[in-house]
């Protein structure tokens, strides 16, 4: 029972520090890229592509954090 216990608290601690990373980056690249083409607007067609990409890879990571938890959960 005990190392049931510990097993869902590595996942929970996995999933919770795992989501929490991206999840910051995501804010910071909306707000500097809001930031920047609220300064310049012409540029926003070259802010917003690579802002959704640089998005996409921070996104990833959550999801290895989320297939870090599930094995920890399961195996």
């Amino acid at each position: 029972m005990e190392a049931d216990s510990a097993k869902l608290f590595a996942a929970a601690l996995a999933i919770a520090i795992g989501g929490f990373g991206p999840a910051f980056a995501i804010g910071k690249l909306a707000a500097k890229a809001m930031e920047a083409i609220g300064r310049n607007p012409e540029a926003a067609g070259k802010i917003q592509v690579p802002m959704l990409i640089a998005m996409a890879f921070a996104e990833a990571i959550a999801v290895y954090a989320l297939v870090v938890a599930l094995i920890i959960k399961f195996v």
